[in-house]
């Protein structure tokens, strides 16, 4: 557990001779030259895997591929704003303070997609003024606002429905997005979906384009997309069999999983894709009605794998446990505050001493945080080297996705920098806040 494993590193991450490098910058030099905690973003990584999902979704689809939307819930900067526009690819956000990110680069609104199940006025009424391509309707009183936004400010806005289709995605109940018991979308089975097409329709200043579905994060199989896209394309041909027309869009979502551990593997998307493309393709050709423009929205799959977090070691200790047994716990510079995901979801990892070759046998170790709260654990149960010490750098891998975006100022921690390398090259993309900031809030 404790050795170097490239399938959950960035792609251009090394272990050379006594350190790890992630594109051609060592980990020590990172440390020293930035801090820790730190967030270190391989930018090639993340262009490739970016590249890799449009190419896939235009290879699988043809003529009926739509538009890669990363899911800027994963992560978002400027920078990974301008990276994305550079790839051609598109921006799914959720609040005004993600669209925020978008305008200040000057992200083209016809390839921005606005999400959220509660929607501010001002957030709907800034979208649709900026000209955001489509906005996903998420309830019943969203689609009075959005329609009556839209006729104040003359514009007709493109928007979607977003369905629950009573599937059960295998993953953790938090992150699973489409059974019924959820707050997201209109479903299927109870008829809300039926009746927010018909409420839609009825708005002069809104255009229903299509349909969209989410399933949950963390997905490595088809089934629960292939059982999802049924039930859609069911209900684009009711749509076409009473109005006499069809739909023409489908947002099939994202939640495509990455490797985490070792043993794992990232979802490939031309794999899923070309499952995905033949199930559509099959789906509409039994329903009689033409294969939609598809769109996806990869997010985790882009970002998550791009990313090593570098803690340095702070303390240790050894903890007597029953039957004889003891744990060494490894105390970390950073914690819960920038990577929330071990407490809240059970999410696992796996961390290598960065900073030199480990030396003597491995011991059973847990790997925490310095908040004050027993559950600020970074890494429950993990084989390390016996004989880290204060100072040492520990890589943890696969941090890209919802480490950043969902870190907090607990304890009044100010959250890490994060750094892009390439070819040799560091530069930070979001400085590390200081506590001057923090205090800066207030009066």
């Amino acid at each position: 557990m404790s050795a170097f494993d490239p399938a959950v590193f960035s792609r251009n991450s090394r272990f050379e001779v006594d350190h790890l490098k992630i594109a051609s910058v060592s980990a020590s030099a990172l440390v020293a030259d930035f801090g820790s905690p730190l967030f270190v973003v391989d930018e090639e990584d993340f262009r490739s895997r970016a590249s890799h999902w449009k190419s896939a979704l235009e290879e699988a689809f043809g003529e009926s591929a739509g538009t890669v939307y990363y899911a800027a819930k994963s992560f978002i900067s400027k920078e990974v704003a301008r990276w994305v526009d550079q790839v051609g690819i598109g921006l799914d956000v959720c609040t005004g303070g993600e669209l925020a990110v978008a305008e200040a680069i000057g992200f083209p609104a016809g390839r921005v997609e606005l999400h959220g199940n509660n929607k501010s006025e001002d957030e709907i009424r800034i979208a649709i003024s900026y000209g955001v391509h489509t906005i996903v309707i998420d309830s019943f009183f969203e689609i009075e606002r959005v329609a009556r936004i839209a006729s104040e400010l003359g514009v007709v806005q493109r928007v979607y429905i977003r369905v629950t289709p009573g599937v059960e995605a295998h993953t953790h109940e938090f992150i699973s997005t489409a059974h019924e018991d959820v707050k997201f979308g209109f479903s299927l089975a109870s008829g809300a979906a039926w009746d927010a097409i018909s409420a839609i329709r009825a708005e002069n200043s809104l255009r229903l384009m299509g349909l969209h579905s989410h399933i949950g994060s963390q997905i490595f199989e088809s089934e629960g997309f292939a059982a999802a896209a049924a039930k859609l394309i069911t209900l684009l041909a009711r749509f076409k069999d009473t109005y006499g027309h069809e739909l023409s869009e489908l947002d099939l979502g994202g939640g495509y999983g990455i490797a985490y551990l070792p043993g794992e593997e990232t979802l490939d998307p031309s794999r899923i894709l070309n499952e995905l493309a033949d199930i559509v393709k099959r789906e509409c050709a039994s329903a009689q009605i033409s294969v939609p423009i598809i769109s996806i929205e990869p997010g985790r799959a882009i970002v998550g794998p791009t990313t090593t977090t570098l803690y340095t070691v702070g303390t240790t200790k050894d903890v007597e446990l029953d039957g004889g047994l003891s744990r060494r716990y490894i105390a970390v510079d950073g914690g819960m505050s920038d990577n929330i995901r071990p407490a809240l979801y059970g999410a696992e990892y796996i961390a290598i001493v960065a900073n030199r070759l480990p030396l003597g046998p491995n011991r059973n170790s847990r790997v925490v945080g310095k908040h004050c709260e027993s559950g600020d654990i970074i890494i429950r149960e993990i084989e390390l080297s016996a004989d880290i010490q204060p100072g040492d750098i520990l890589a943890v891998p696969a941090t890209g996705a919802y480490g950043y975006s969902m870190a907090s100022n607990y304890n009044h921690v100010p959250r890490p920098a994060v750094v892009a390398v390439n070819q040799g090259n560091a530069r930070v993309i979001v400085r590390r806040e200081s506590i001057s900031d923090l205090l800066a809030l207030e009066n």
